[in-house]
């Protein structure tokens, strides 16, 4: 083993005027080696002794104190193998051989409350670990299953949601019912129904109101039953004369002839026989003349700026109804439920799918029908049970008050056999008490 350098250190000693003098030897510290060395340098006394094992600070307090103890200072040092001015090696003591126990086997016990398992793990090393322990098996104990027997008793047990129903897979072989392009237009009707919907105009109308709008929405229900209209172009009538309200400001006199010219576009967009213009001056017993019907035509479609294109109800209720999977007696209480809106002016603030989806609502509330809002009717229509409520209770309300209605068209319409009286059903009352 190297020796290493020993940097002896010198009494100061004071002369007579308090000035210390240093050791001649001044030039010696310059020449120590690193800060490591300093560890094995110990001094004592004026002592300086050089060891040959690392100072521990067991074997360090031992020396301390050998130095400190009175008597022969050279006696003792030498004792304990220190002598003035020289280093003693100390034998180092034999390394003591570590033994690693290994740890006992501990029993762990976990316990969940819904099974009752225990796993016996031995505490071995990271690598025996590595390998892996078989479990055993999870047994249900009787809490596990009064608690499944409860869930199932309460409706609330983990069964997994039915899907959608394809209801376009009976239409494959039909080339009308467009099965591959079907998806595609109702997303495009969504997203086009908003930009065609007529605002709250009756605070523009000065002479106008919400009773003369429904007594006008009567009437052209009446002549398009006269003339045995298709259901689109009842639908797309209402819809030209909102928006055509909602943009100019019409007086009494004039309403009437704007439910005409409306009916006539609609006409001559949906019809394949339209009416003629001869036709509406018949059944409005000349109020207008041959003219004014088609001066009236003429400024509607000029202020719509020929947009007569537009999604109405009736488009989703075809959709809605074939996902409902119904009987007769449900489409035609959806189709009253429809008309019965088509008269409410409040119903303008709904969206015309969202008016759609609450007529099927309601009407299988009506008819028992469970469940009643269904996976793929949530899947077709984008609306939630919750979403529906307040258009359904407006619905309902309307249901309620329109045997008594002085407005009769829509309910005399739907009482008769052929529609299967679906007018006469009970309204589902249980609805208006929901929030």
């Amino acid at each position: 083993m190297a020796s290493r350098v020993i940097i002896p250190q010198h009494d100061r000693v004071e002369g007579n005027g308090g000035i210390k003098q240093k050791n001649a030897a001044e030039g010696q510290g310059r020449n120590r080696k690193a800060l490591n060395d300093i560890g094995n340098l110990v001094t004592i006394r004026d002592v300086e002794a050089k060891v040959q094992r690392p100072i521990t600070r067991s074997f360090g307090a031992k020396l301390l104190a050998n130095a400190q103890a009175p008597g022969d200072n050279k006696k003792m040092q030498a004792v304990h193998g220190v002598a003035v001015g020289k280093a003693v090696a100390v034998p180092k003591p034999p390394a003591k051989r570590v033994v690693l126990s290994k740890p006992k086997p501990v029993e762990v016990i976990e316990i969940s409350p819904d099974t009752e398992e225990v796993k016996h793990e031995k505490l071995v090393p990271q690598i025996e670990k590595s390998a892996g322990s078989k479990k055993k098996k999870k047994v249900p104990t009787m809490t596990a299953l009064l608690t499944a027997r409860s869930k199932a008793a309460c409706g609330l047990s983990n069964k997994p949601k039915k899907a959608a129903v394809d209801i376009d897979a009976c239409d494959v072989d039909d080339e009308l019912a467009v099965v591959e392009y079907v998806e595609d237009i109702y997303m495009f009707y969504k997203l086009a129904e908003n930009e065609c919907r007529p605002h709250d105009y009756m605070e523009s109308q000065p002479e106008i109101n919400e009773k003369m709008r429904a007594i006008l929405v009567d009437w052209l229900i009446e002549v398009h039953n006269r003339f045995d209209l298709m259901p689109e172009t009842l639908y797309l009538t209402i819809n030209l004369v909102d928006r055509f309200l909602s943009l100019k400001a019409v007086p009494r006199r004039e309403l009437q002839l704007v439910g005409i010219g409306a009916m006539l576009i609609a006409c001559k967009y949906e019809e394949i026989w339209a009416p003629e213009v001869k036709d509406f001056v018949a059944i409005s017993e000349s109020a207008y003349s041959n003219d004014q019907i088609l001066k009236m035509e003429k400024a509607i479609l000029g202020k719509l700026e020929w947009y007569i294109t537009v999604p109405t109800p009736y488009v989703f209720l075809s959709r809605y109804i074939k996902a409902s999977v119904p009987n007769n007696e449900m489409e035609h209480l959806v189709y009253f439920l429809a008309e019965l809106a088509l008269m409410h002016y409040g119903c303008i603030t709904f969206c015309p799918s969202m008016v759609a989806a609450s007529a099927v609502y309601v009407a299988r509330h009506t008819l028992f029908k469970t469940p009643v809002w269904t996976e793929t009717l949530e899947s077709y229509t984008g609306f939630s049970e919750a979403q529906l409520i307040e258009c359904a209770k407006m619905l309902v309300n309307m249901h309620s008050v329109a045997p008594g209605h002085r407005l009769q068209t829509v309910f005399k319409k739907y009482s008769k056999p052929e529609k299967c009286a679906v007018a006469m059903c009970s309204p589902p009352k249980s609805l208006l008490a929901s929030t």
